[in-house]
């Protein structure tokens, strides 16, 4: 399992991953990473901190899946744009008689360029553990937008494949699979219902598969794309209810509350009301959360903080608080509400997020104090 930490040299920031063991830099791979300007690759260089080997891979002013997708679905949309930035990537790699199987597929090492819409993929040398591929399967189960049904069962479909052809499936076949539905409208109603009625007897019938392949195999495949699939139209489902209910809970919230037996109240001494404990129960009244906020340094309020991740940056598409600053990026940080409190996130920013004047590394969270002046490249606010 690759272990990766977030560093800034000079004006770059660097996704750092150490080397188990010293390797040998004249081999290829190592040569041709190096040499740089491979399209669709995240640019790499090898680097020696007191004897110890890293491989630096520049990430500055991109954004990896798990950021980008942090609150939102994927569309059919951003899967033909990320499956034409696979294709490309795989036509490099061809190109430098590099390997495929080196890629590393997990969504928090695959990085994307929010105003150019380009993708980069991490390279990993000689490198022979998990490519993470299911890793990347599950991350689209589970955020896939399940209003588009037709989508949803094309992502089943990917899943199943995945794991009966391995990743030659994303050669030959993907890109003509996804031809299929990439210029269909999203359906109506009463269509979307009957083909739900098809994809609850797809599952049936999977279920009906998956028995008899336990009863064959007892050992555990690690499989888990059906299970993700039916828990995400689950979680659909119940979103409403869940909603209607945190709607209730909010609305009582700082209130009274009161159940009266008698159809009329008299006002009582506190020895009356515990002598007559029966009728009327007195509920503690609840202590209002007090509302967090940004503000300027002279003190005028810029915005409550109500949403969360509450994302700050300039590019309106993907933030709660735009900048319109040249010196800030498109996604520049977030503040998070977290047991423990509210913290500040940077999110991999060119020119940083600085807390009471000292800069975080890129993905780097610390805890927010009422007070704490906040400086998103030259833009500041105070919190509190």
């Amino acid at each position: 399992m690759l272990v990766a930490e977030y560093v800034r040299n000079y004006n770059c920031n660097y996704e750092r991953i150490a080397l188990e063991q010293k390797p040998e830099e004249k081999r290829y791979q190592y040569c041709i990473l190096n040499r740089g300007g491979i399209r669709y690759l995240l640019p790499c260089s090898l680097r020696y901190i007191d004897d110890n080997a890293y491989l630096y891979y520049d990430i500055s002013s991109m954004q990896n899946l798990l950021q980008v997708f942090g609150e939102k679905k994927i569309t059919r949309e951003w899967l033909k744009d990320f499956l034409w930035g696979i294709r490309q990537m795989r036509y490099e790699l061809d190109r430098f008689l590099l390997e495929d199987g080196n890629i590393i597929w997990n969504p928090e090492h695959i990085y994307q360029d929010l105003e150019r819409n380009d993708f980069s993929f991490l390279y990993m040398p000689y490198y022979e553990g998990e490519s993470g591929l299911e890793t990347l399967m599950d991350f689209w189960v589970e955020r896939v937008d399940y209003e588009d049904e037709e989508l949803v069962e094309f992502i089943y479909r990917i899943h199943e494949k995945i794991h009966q052809i391995g990743r030659e499936y994303l050669d030959k076949q993907i890109h003509e699979d996804f031809l299929q539905i990439a210029n269909h409208k999203k359906e109506e109603p009463e269509v979307k219902q009957e083909r739900s009625l098809q994809v609850t007897a797809m599952e049936q019938q999977v279920d009906l598969l998956q028995d008899e392949r336990e009863a064959l195999d007892s050992k555990d495949t690690g499989k888990k794309g059906i299970r993700f699939f039916r828990e995400g139209r689950k979680r659909k489902q119940t979103q409403k209810e869940e909603y209607r209910e945190a709607l209730r809970h909010r609305m009582n919230e700082g209130k009274v509350l009161a159940v009266c037996e008698e159809s009329h109240y008299h006002e009582q001494s506190t020895t009356e009301v515990e002598e007559e404990f029966g009728r009327t129960i007195f509920i503690e009244e609840a202590v209002v959360a007090k509302t967090v906020a940004l503000y300027k340094p002279d003190g005028e309020m810029v915005i409550a903080l109500e949403k969360f991740p509450f994302v700050i940056g300039k590019r309106k598409e993907n933030v709660e608080l735009v900048i319109n600053d040249y010196s800030a990026s498109r996604v520049h940080a977030r503040i998070t509400h977290e047991e423990g409190g509210y913290f500040i996130e940077d999110l991999n920013s060119t020119n940083g997020t600085f807390k009471n004047g000292l800069r975080l590394q890129p993905y780097e969270k610390r805890k927010l104090e009422s007070g704490d002046e906040l400086r998103f490249g030259k833009t500041e606010y105070v919190y509190r």
